[in-house]
């Protein structure tokens, strides 16, 4: 039973990189470059500039956040 599942913001990064053409680390490291902080501020800039989904947008954030935060 040591199936390696992925849940969370991350399930979506196959699908973001297919989609968008563009590696999740590039992604992140968009985010983490910006002067924005703000979770829905982000979210708003990644749908506005880039053309992201709000999914896609809230999952990168979300897990870009999270890793701030956690100090990783």
């Amino acid at each position: 039973m040591a199936e390696n599942v992925v849940k969370g913001p991350a399930s979506y990064f196959p699908s973001i990189e297919k989609k968008y053409g563009r590696p999740v680390s590039e992604w992140q490291e968009l985010i983490r470059s910006s002067p924005l902080t703000k979770h829905m501020e982000l979210v708003s800039w990644l749908k506005a500039e880039h053309g992201l989904g709000h999914g896609h947008a809230n999952a990168l954030v979300a897990h870009t956040l999270a890793e701030r935060a956690g100090g990783k």
